[in-house]
């Protein structure tokens, strides 16, 4: 069986340092670097298989492919896909867990590092001349600290939270965790989300954005947080209100944030963060090395082989 297949986003998941094209001894492939929202319907009318990353696939565009019988995630979030009215339409919808487990998790410890070890700041200084002003053999221009006997608290507790509980152990710290699904793990601690807030000197969000964490990160979340603490977020943007966390950080409640995610992206020029202090802000990239996208390209054409012989894999709806 050749498919139709069509791919909508394909620059969010290559910098042209991946090759898509093995996805052809499925069918006929059609590529398209992005799709703007009007484009989609006529776009994917003919489709059998829809591959997409961000692309929106709502009723209006789910009624408009007609022979659509898979959705293929280059993700594994898929709160932009109707997965309720799809399958009403017996279209499977997969996704891609699993495949940036290590490399969000080394973004999450990228940001902690920094922060506590200033690097960045510290290579600011030396570069602007402060190193060579000085009159000793090192300055202390700027603190840091060390995380052994730091707590950090992790927010979801799957595959990245796990990951990175592993990584704070590496470094002495005690890890606690709020998860909303009860679990064994000896080596954490499971508390309550206020707990959560009060004792993390570094708090990690690794956790779906769905109707239950929409903005769970709010002023009323980061004014219960630990003054000086630390906030991550490398889930999805809205899982926070940024105007929250903006004035935590200008009111010096919170020492500083690693963001990795918005609520409108790319970033809006009146988006809160951009002149938030201390904030570092990366562009939706902690899943992108080129290692973890080859591993989801295999994820994808494993889910699309597994669907054509009738037993999907990754099935969301």
């Amino acid at each position: 069986m050749s498919l139709s297949i069509v791919l909508t986003d394909c620059s969010t998941v290559s910098a042209n340092d991946l090759d898509l094209t093995s996805l052809e001894r499925f069918g006929k492939v059609t590529y398209y670097s992005e799709t703007a929202p009007e484009q989609i319907a006529e776009r994917i009318k003919d489709a059998d298989v829809v591959i997409l990353n961000k692309t929106v696939l709502g009723k209006n565009e789910l009624d408009a492919a007609k022979n659509l019988k898979l959705i293929a995630l280059f993700a594994t979030g898929y709160n932009n896909i109707d997965t309720v009215y799809a399958r009403e339409k017996g279209i499977t919808v997969c996704n891609a867990g699993s495949y940036s487990t290590s490399a969000v998790a080394q973004q999450v410890f990228a940001y902690i590092l920094n922060h506590a070890s200033k690097v960045a700041d510290y290579d600011r200084d030396v570069k602007d001349g402060a190193w060579i002003r000085s009159r000793l053999f090192c300055f202390f221009s700027r603190p840091t600290e060390e995380l052994a006997g730091k707590t950090l608290g992790i927010f979801g507790y799957g595959a990245i939270g796990k990951r990175v509980a592993e990584i704070a152990k590496a470094f002495e710290m005690r890890v606690i965790v709020t998860t909303r699904t009860p679990q064994i793990d000896a080596s954490v601690e499971f508390v309550d989300f206020e707990t959560l807030l009060c004792e993390s000197d570094y708090l990690s969000v690794n956790c779906p954005l769905n109707e239950s964490t929409k903005e769970k990160f709010n002023s009323d979340a980061f004014a219960k947080m630990k003054k000086g603490a630390y906030f991550i977020n490398t889930a999805r943007g809205g899982v926070i209100n940024e105007q929250a966390l903006a004035d935590a950080l200008a009111s010096g409640r919170l020492a500083g944030a690693g963001i990795d995610v918005l609520t409108s992206e790319p970033m809006r020029e009146d988006c809160p963060l951009c002149s938030a202090p201390n904030t570092t802000i990366t562009p939706h990239v902690a899943w992108a090395p080129l290692q973890t996208r080859e591993r989801l390209l295999s994820i994808v054409e494993d889910n699309i082989e597994h669907f054509l012989i009738g037993s999907p894999k990754n099935v969301v709806n």
